[in-house]
C-alpha cells in the first residue's frame, strides 16, 4: 500500500471517529466523578475570567482523553490547538506553537510523556509566567530574548503518567485518570453513534458489541463500524443481535472481549512458562511486539479484568483466567 493511500485512509478514519466525538459534557457517558469536577473547574474559571489550570488526564489509550479536551475548549468558549509530543523535537517547533495561541485558548499535547527533556523543561515558565526565552544569533552574537505569551491552558494526555518527570508534572494544576468504561456507559456511547451515522440497532446489539469492546469507547466505535460492514452484506442493513454476534466471532472478539492477541498473550504465558511470572521484555520478544504496546494497549485490560497479575517478579496469569479456559 503506497503512502499516499495509506494517508489518505487514515484522514478517512480520523474524519469518521471525530464525527462521532461529543462536544459537550452531557453527550459524554462514563467518566462521571472526572467529568463532574471538570465541569466545576471550568464553570470557575470562567466565571472569574480566567484560563483554565493546566490540566493532566491518563489513563488507557481510547478512553476520551481527546474528546475531554475538545470539550473543555467548547465549554470555555476557546480556541484548542491540538498537536502530539512526538511532532515537537526543537525548542522552535514549541516556541512556534505557543506564540501563535490566542488569549484563554487551549494547547493539547497527546502523548506528552515522550516530549524530549529539553522541550519540557522549556515548558516550565511558559506554564508558570507565561513566557518563554528566545534565543537568536550564534557565537558571540547570540542573544536571549523574553517573549511574553498569552495567558493559556496546556492539556497533557498520557497513557503513562509515571515516566513524567515530578517538577513537570507538578505544574498540571489539575490530574485526573480515565478509568475504563461499564457496559452501561458504552451501551449509551453505541446507541449515541448509531443514530448519528443513521444505523438502526437493537438494544441488545448494542449490549452484545459493549461487552466486547474492552471497556473502550474507542474499541466500541470501531467494533460498530465493521459490524455495520456485515449488517450492509450479510443483513437488510439492519444491526440485529444477531448479526452482531456473528460479525464479532468472525472478527475475532470474544464474548469476554478479548481478541487475537490478547489470547496469545496468555497462551504463551500458560505454555511456555507455566504461568509465569514472566518479564514484559521476555513476554515482548516471544510475541514479536513492542513492550510499550503491550504495557499500554493490551496490559490495562488484561489486568482490569483479572486475567494476569502484575508481581515484582514479572507477569503472572491469575486463577480466574485458568478457570475461564482461556489458556
Amino acid at each position: 500500500m503506497s503512502r499516499v493511500i495509506q494517508s489518505e485512509m487514515q484522514d478517512l478514519d480520523l474524519k469518521w471517529e471525530n464525527k462521532l466525538r461529543p462536544q459537550v459534557f452531557e453527550d459524554f457517558p462514563g467518566q462521571k466523578e472526572v467529568k463532574e469536577k471538570l465541569r466545576v473547574f471550568v464553570q470557575a474559571a470562567v466565571k472569574r475570567s480566567e484560563p483554565l489550570d493546566h490540566t493532566l488526564l491518563f489513563g488507557p489509550p481510547g478512553l476520551g482523553k481527546t474528546t475531554l479536551a475538545q470539550i473543555l475548549a467548547h465549554e470555555m468558549k476557546v480556541d484548542i490547538k491540538i498537536t502530539s509530543a512526538p511532532a515537537i523535537d526543537k525548542k522552535g517547533d514549541l516556541a512556534a506553537i505557543l506564540t501563535s495561541l490566542k488569549p484563554f485558548s487551549i494547547l493539547f499535547i497527546d502523548e506528552i510523556h515522550r516530549l524530549p527533556r529539553p522541550i519540557e523543561e522549556y515548558l516550565y515558565t511558559a506554564m508558570e509566567d507565561y513566557y518563554i526565552d528566545i534565543v537568536t544569533g550564534e557565537g558571540l552574537g547570540v542573544q536571549t530574548m523574553k517573549f511574553q505569551l498569552v495567558p493559556f491552558t496546556l492539556v497533557g494526555a498520557t497513557t503513562r503518567a509515571g515516566l513524567l518527570d515530578n517538577p513537570f508534572r507538578d505544574r498540571f494544576g489539575i490530574q485526573e485518570r480515565l478509568q475504563f468504561y461499564d457496559r452501561d456507559a458504552l451501551g449509551q456511547i453505541l446507541v449515541r453513534s448509531a443514530k448519528i451515522l443513521n444505523l438502526e440497532m437493537e438494544p441488545a446489539a448494542a449490549g452484545e458489541i459493549a461487552k466486547r469492546a474492552r471497556g473502550t469507547p474507542r474499541v466500541a466505535n470501531r467494533l460498530l463500524k465493521r459490524v455495520r460492514d456485515y449488517a450492509d452484506v450479510k443483513g437488510d442493513g439492519k444491526v440485529t443481535n444477531e448479526i452482531a454476534v456473528y460479525a464479532l466471532d468472525q472478527l475475532g472478539v470474544d464474548k469476554n472481549g478479548l481478541d487475537e492477541m490478547d489470547r496469545r498473550i496468555l497462551k504463551i504465558m500458560a505454555e511456555k512458562y507455566e504461568g509465569g511470572p514472566v518479564g514484559i521484555e521476555t513476554l515482548s520478544a516471544a510475541l514479536g511486539e513492542e513492550s510499550e504496546t503491550l504495557e499500554e494497549v493490551y496490559e490495562p485490560f488484561l489486568i482490569q479484568e483479572g486475567f494476569i497479575q502484575k508481581t515484582p517478579r514479572g507477569r503472572v496469569l491469575t486463577n480466574y483466567s485458568k478457570q475461564l479456559s482461556l489458556v
